[in-house]
C-alpha cells in the first residue's frame, strides 16, 4: 500500500460530504482528516508539539500512563492517529482533556495533526506496557483470532491502510476501558456493528482479550513493511 493509495483512501472519505446545507459533524471530520493526510508531515515539528502539549499526560516518549488510564501512542499507525485527532476536534470522540488539547491554537489545524502523527508513528513503541493478570490469555487469543484479526490483522498491527489501530504495545487497563466504552456507545466514531459485537462480550471475554493483546510486543509481521509515515507498502 503506497502513499498514493492512502491519498485515494482519504479522498474516498469525502464520498458523501459534498451536500447542500450545513455540514454534518462526521462530514467535517472526514474533510479535516483528508486535509491532514494530504499535507506534508513534519515529524520534527511533531516532536516539538508533542513535548509542549501532549507529553504531560502521554509521557515524554509517548508510552502513556497505565495507572492513569492514558494510552501508549508511540508506534501507533499514522492514519489512525490523524483520524482520532480529527475525531476529538470534531467532537466525534469524547474526552474533555483531549477536547481542550485540540482547541489549543498550535494543535487546532490538520497540519499539526499530521506532524504529531508522523512523530508518533516513527517512535519506538512502549517497551513494557502494563499486562493483564494472565488468568485468561489463552481464551483471549482464541477470541482475538476468531473475531478480531480480520480487521486488526493476525498480529494485531492494524489494517493495510492504517485507519484500523495497532493493538500491540498497549496497556491492559486501557484496552479493557476502551472495549467497555465501545460496547456502551461512548465512541461515536465507530461502526455500529462493532458496538453491537462487543456488547456480546462478558467481562471475562473482555479481560481475557485485553490480557492477550497486552502481551503482544515486538514489531509484528507488518512492521518491517511500514514507511516512516506509518503506512504499509506492498
Amino acid at each position: 500500500m503506497k502513499w498514493s493509495s492512502v491519498l485515494l483512501v482519504s479522498a474516498m472519505l469525502l464520498g458523501g460530504a459534498a451536500v447542500q446545507g450545513e455540514e454534518k459533524p462526521d462530514e467535517r471530520v472526514d474533510r479535516l482528516t483528508q486535509r491532514a493526510l494530504l499535507s506534508d508531515p513534519h515529524p520534527v515539528r511533531g516532536r516539538r508539539l508533542f513535548g509542549e502539549h501532549c507529553a504531560q499526560c502521554h509521557g515524554a516518549k509517548g508510552f502513556g500512563d497505565a495507572e492513569q488510564g492514558v494510552p501508549a501512542l508511540a508506534g501507533q499507525r499514522f492514519a489512525y492517529l490523524v483520524r482520532q485527532l480529527a475525531n476529538f476536534a470534531g467532537d466525534e470522540r469524547d474526552s474533555a482533556t483531549m477536547h481542550g488539547v485540540v482547541r489549543q491554537p498550535a494543535i487546532r489545524g490538520p497540519q499539526s495533526w499530521a506532524d504529531l502523527a508522523a512523530f508518533l508513528s516513527q517512535s519506538a513503541a512502549a517497551p513494557r506496557p502494563q499486562v493483564g493478570p494472565d488468568r485468561g490469555s489463552n481464551l483471549g487469543r482464541g477470541i482475538f483470532h476468531e473475531q478480531c484479526a480480520s480487521c486488526h490483522g493476525a498480529d494485531a498491527s492494524g489494517d493495510a491502510e492504517g485507519f484500523v489501530p495497532s493493538l500491540r504495545h498497549q496497556h491492559y487497563g486501557y484496552l479493557v476501558k476502551q472495549m467497555n466504552k465501545l460496547a456502551a456507545g461512548y465512541r461515536h466514531n465507530v461502526d455500529e456493528s462493532l458496538m453491537l459485537f462487543l456488547r456480546s462480550f462478558d467481562d471475562n471475554d473482555i479481560s481475557a482479550t485485553a490480557d492477550y493483546l497486552s502481551r503482544l510486543q515486538g514489531p509484528g509481521t507488518d512492521r518491517s513493511k511500514l514507511l516512516n509515515n506509518g503506512v504499509a507498502v506492498d
